[in-house]
C-alpha cells in the first residue's frame, strides 16, 4: 500500500512539474493566432503551419498535447477544430483572453527564467531579464504597453459580471474608478447604474483607450490622466481600485491608500478588488499569482489579515469582505467610525 502511494506520489509531481509544457504550448498557439485561423471551421495541420510559418510536424504534436487538455479537438487525423474552451483563444470571442496568454508567454515566461533571483533577494526578476522595472518597460515600450492593457481589459470583461452582481452599488452618485485602464469595470458599474456619474483616473497614455464612448457613457464620466502617487481626484462617493495594490510594496500600497483616503468623502467608500489569498492549503489563484507578482514585480497578492494592516495604517477601516463569483474578492474599506 506504501509503495502504491509513492508511485501515485511521484507521478503526481512529474505531472506537475511538466505543467509548463502545457503552458508553454497555450502561450504559442496564442501568439500564432490558432484559434481565430479555426473559427467557424477545422483545418489539416499542413494548412495552419503554412499560414503561420511553422514546421507542420512540431505544429501537429503542440496541438495534440492541446487538444489533450480541451484547448482543441483533433476531429480526425491531422485535423484540428477548436472547442469551447478553446473559442476564447480567438481576438474576437467577447471573453477572449488571448492578449494575457500571448504576453504572458512573452513576458512573464521570460521573468520566470530569472525566479532564482527573486526567491534568493526578494526583489522582482523583471529588471535583471528585461534591463528596466516592469512599469518603466511598458512606458517604454508601447506595443507592449498597449498589450498589457488589453490584457487587463481581457481580466475586467471576464470577472465584471460577477463583481457588479457580488456588490450593491449606489444607485446615485459619484464614482472614482483609480488605476481603471479603459475604463472595462467602470463602464459596467454605470451602465447597472444608471443615476451615478463616474471617473476614470490612469497614466494619461492609458485612458487615451477609454472605452467609455463606445459604452455610451462619455457624457456620464469624467477622464482624467495622472500619477496614482499624486492627487486622486475628490469628491467621490465610492472608490473603486482593481489589481491595483497587488503590484506594489506595502510601504507603496499604504502611500496609495492614503491617497485615495484624502480625496474621499467623509461618507465615502472604497473597493479593493483583488485576489484575496485563503487561509489553508486548498488550491486557490491567488497563490500562484502572490508567487507571480514576487517575481515579476516585486509585489504580492494578500491575505484578508493583510488587506486589513495596510487599510489600518492608511487610516482606514475594513467594512466587509465579499467573494465573488470569480477569482477576485472585494475588500470594501470606510473612514474610521463610518461602519456599513
Amino acid at each position: 500500500m506504501s509503495s502504491a502511494l509513492e508511485q501515485d506520489s511521484s507521478l503526481r509531481l512529474l505531472a506537475l512539474g511538466d505543467g509548463f509544457i502545457y503552458a508553454r504550448a497555450l502561450h504559442l498557439a496564442a501568439e500564432l493566432g490558432i484559434a481565430d485561423l479555426l473559427a467557424g471551421q477545422e483545418r489539416s495541420t499542413e494548412d495552419l503551419a503554412r499560414r503561420t510559418g511553422t514546421d507542420a510536424g512540431t505544429l501537429h504534436s503542440m496541438l495534440r498535447a492541446l487538444a489533450g487538455c480541451g484547448v482543441f479537438t483533433e476531429s480526425a487525423p491531422g485535423r484540428f477544430a477548436l472547442t469551447e474552451v478553446g473559442a476564447c483563444l480567438r481576438s474576437d470571442h467577447p471573453r477572449s483572453v488571448r492578449t494575457t496568454i500571448a504576453q504572458s508567454g512573452r513576458i512573464t515566461a521570460r521573468a520566470f527564467q530569472h525566479a532564482d533571483h527573486a526567491l534568493r533577494t526578494g526583489d522582482g526578476a523583471f529588471a535583471t531579464a528585461f534591463g528596466q522595472p516592469f512599469w518603466e518597460f511598458l512606458r517604454d515600450n508601447p506595443q507592449e504597453g498597449a498589450a498589457f492593457d488589453t490584457a487587463m481589459q481581457e481580466h475586467s470583461r471576464v470577472e465584471r459580471g460577477a463583481i457588479v452582481e457580488a456588490y450593491d452599488f449606489p444607485r446615485t452618485g459619484r464614482i472614482v474608478d483609480v488605476g481603471g485602464g479603459d475604463g472595462t469595470l467602470l463602464a459596467a458599474v454605470l451602465t447597472a447604474r444608471p443615476l451615478t456619474t463616474g471617473v476614470l483616473f490612469d497614466l494619461p497614455h492609458v485612458v487615451e483607450r477609454t472605452c467609455l464612448g463606445e459604452a455610451g457613457l462619455t457624457e456620464r464620466c469624467e477622464v482624467v490622466g495622472g500619477d496614482i502617487f499624486g492627487d486622486l481626484p475628490a469628491g467621490g462617493d465610492l472608490y473603486l481600485m482593481k489589481s491595483v495594490l497587488h503590484g506594489w510594496s506595502d510601504a507603496d500600497a499604504v502611500r496609495i491608500l492614503r491617497g485615495c483616503r484624502q480625496a474621499m468623502k467623509p461618507d465615502g467608500r472604497l473597493l479593493l478588488i483583488e485576489r484575496v489569498i485563503p487561509a489553508g492549503d486548498a488550491p486557490h489563484t491567488s497563490k500562484a499569482f502572490d508567487f507571480a507578482m514576487h517575481v515579476m514585480a516585486g509585489g504580492q497578492e494578500r491575505t484578508g489579515e493583510e488587506y486589513t494592516r495596510l487599510l489600518t495604517e492608511a487610516g482606514l477601516t475594513v467594512g466587509r469582505l465579499i467573494p465573488t463569483g470569480s477569482v477576485q474578492s472585494i475588500v470594501e474599506a470606510v473612514l474610521p467610525g463610518d461602519r456599513p
